[in-house]
């Protein structure tokens, strides 16, 4: 019923266009008269009268005909650009062409401007009545959103803020209003775009901010660089307003430069470097058509893994976790996107031997992703026992089935924490790399371990917690103004473990450059300013205090280890340390028979194992 009643509207809107241009035929051949002769009716002969109305009905027939053809009665004339105005003044001009050549072919001699000035009329009254009715509904838009709208000052007057200011200013949708612009480029300055003034460079932003009372903020500069988008949030974030900006090149190549491209700025953002790009179509061929295992995989990384994975075409992906509730997420996900997935999804315990060892002899993985551990640090400082049985003595199981089974390839995923470690979760992740590393001098597996730092939006990861406690009103909680971290993306962080996992041979403890470290105090007083607060004053930030096994700043290579290059040069190889490899079998031996035991010192025997492990308090 809807749909008849539009059809029906559209139809009427057509009928009163035809009978609005047919009137302007008319009228327009009498106005070029009357200009001819200077408004004077009385002057016009009465025989240029009858000729100008004899063919008329011709007239108006072949330009009804012409005017279709143009699509002057199909447009959608709410949102008329250029080109409808072009199509406008062709059709009008090819109207009074065909007049003329009326009036030739009867041989009616008519003043020669006659056909000019009927013309340049019809264009006129065609005009108007095509842009008269948006014309009429930007103006009552405008009266109606002067008050309670979002003013918006635009960052880019190039031709993403030419698009974004159009579609803001005739969206029915958007209740923003541009007040100004800025642009670096100096040619640019006092001119206008759709009626709104460029009035400056960035570093005007905050002055503009005041003077027209800016709301928000939209970076319209899609191709910048990553520094160079930094160095404008630097100063846009003084201002408390609004951030967002379009998300990429690719929307204004595609023409999808619109409103709702529009996201809000990210922590991300303020990172400063360009995000990580891998290549995956180009080494993932060793995956495609294999068995692949990912333990842990319900979790932020192993998911991740999956997901990137599944994207290349393996014979079977075999998801292991013992979490439930996540892993029930990425599977729906997995099944959903990639219908054609052989996907094998099992709740189970890496500390659980006879259970991996089935697992593993049922699928035989030809690959085996191994991303299930214990990794926040305050929790398993209360708890050492639970990190020691959950990663060491975990790890140790699954490498053992994957040996015993001929798995090709073992990457373990490790953290710049193992470097050195206060804690005693670093300190297992250290010993799960000694453990990959003696079973490749041992097996005919390439047992490998990837090494890399904080992860943003990980389950654990600071900034959850702080978007939360800002929501919450404040205030954020630092541990300490000086505490530093190496941060990058989890797709980032995924593609370049499975790239490493392309470029093993066995025995190489993989080291990502993880870029240049970031304060974490920086990083809440930023989240706080792009969130529209400001630190100190609407949103206090609290400095509580290292937490047990917490160190200002974290390492990506223990001094002994040196530095191999690779052809990523994001991706680099530590050369594995020597060992007693026998005696450390034995210590692992003893570990698992005593930490079961539940016992107090748990601490002192992980520090035999792991020299470089130097506790805070081994009490």
């Amino acid at each position: 019923m809807r749909a008849l009643i539009e059809d029906h509207q559209l139809l009427l809107k057509k009928v009163i266009l035809v009978v609005y241009d047919i009137i302007a035929v008319v009228v327009s051949s009498l106005m070029a008269l009357l200009i001819r002769f200077e408004g004077n009716y009385g002057a016009i002969p009465r025989d240029y009268l009858e000729k100008s109305l004899q063919y008329i009905v011709v007239v108006i027939v072949f330009t009804l005909v012409i005017f279709y053809y143009f699509r002057l009665y199909s447009s959608l004339w709410t949102y008329a650009g250029a080109t409808e105005l072009v199509n406008i003044v062709i059709a009008s001009i090819l109207s009074s062409g065909v007049q003329m050549m009326i009036m030739v072919f009867f041989e009616m001699s008519m003043p020669r401007s006659y056909y000019v000035l009927y013309g340049g009329t019809l264009i006129l009254m065609i005009f108007v009545s095509r842009y008269s009715y948006r014309g009429i509904r930007t103006f009552i838009k405008r009266q109606m959103n002067m008050e309670g709208c979002s003013r918006v000052l635009i960052v880019g007057a190039g031709a993403a803020g030419n698009m974004l200011v159009k579609e803001i200013r005739n969206s029915d949708h958007v209740n923003k209003k541009v007040v100004c612009i800025v642009d670096d480029d100096k040619s640019k300055e006092g001119s206008y775009l759709h009626g709104v003034k460029v009035e400056g460079k960035r570093e005007q932003i905050p002055e503009l901010v005041k003077k027209y009372k800016i709301d928000e903020i939209i970076i319209a500069m899609p191709s910048a660089p990553a520094k160079e988008i930094k160095k404008i949030l630097d100063v846009c974030k003084e201002t408390s307003c609004d951030l967002k900006r379009l998300p990429g090149v690719y929307q204004l190549v595609n023409g999808e430069v619109s409103i709702s491209k529009l996201k809000e700025v990210d922590v991300n953002d303020l990172l400063g470097r360009e995000p990580v790009k891998v290549d995956l179509s180009a080494i993932m061929g060793y995956v495609s058509g294999k068995t692949i295992l990912v333990t842990g995989g319900g979790g932020s990384i192993g998911s991740e893994i999956c997901r990137q994975v599944a994207e290349h075409h393996p014979k079977m992906l075999v998801l292991v976790d013992i979490y439930e509730n996540t892993t029930y997420d990425i599977q729906n996900e997995l099944k959903q996107k990639y219908p054609e997935l052989n996907l094998v999804v099992l709740i189970a315990s890496v500390r659980n031997t006879k259970r991996m060892d089935m697992i593993f002899e049922v699928y035989r993985p030809d690959i085996v992703y191994h991303a299930a551990a214990h990794k926040h640090v305050p929790l398993m400082e209360d708890s050492p026992n639970e990190a020691v049985k959950n990663n060491v003595l975990g790890t140790w199981k699954v490498v053992q089935a994957a040996d015993k089974w001929k798995v090709k390839r073992f990457v373990m995923i490790s953290t710049d924490k193992a470097v050195n470690p206060t804690n005693i979760m670093g300190a297992t992740k250290r010993i799960c790399e000694m453990i990959i590393q003696t079973y490749n001098n041992h097996s005919k597996t390439e047992f490998v371990a990837v090494r890399f730092g904080n992860v943003l939006g990980s389950n654990g990861s600071v900034i959850p917690l702080f978007k939360k406690q800002i929501e919450q009103g404040g205030p954020v909680t630092v541990t300490h103004p000086d505490i530093i971290r190496y941060f990058m993306t989890i797709p980032e962080a995924v593609s370049l473990v499975l790239q490493a996992g392309a470029y093993a041979k066995g025995g190489e403890i993989f080291v990502l450059d993880m870029g240049e470290p970031v304060k974490i105090a920086d990083l809440a007083r930023n989240l706080i300013l792009l969130s529209g607060h400001k630190p100190g004053e609407d949103i206090q930030i609290v400095y509580t205090g290292l937490r047990p096994g917490e160190k200002l700043y974290e390492e990506m290579l223990m001094d002994e280890e040196g530095l191999q290059d690779t052809e990523n040069k994001l991706i680099h190889i530590g050369r594995p340390i020597k060992m007693d490899e026998d005696h450390f079998l034995m210590q692992l031996e003893n570990l698992k028979d005593y930490v079961v035991q539940e016992p107090e010192d748990i601490r002192e025997w992980v520090q035999k194992m792991v020299p470089t492990y130097h506790p805070q308090n081994l009490n």
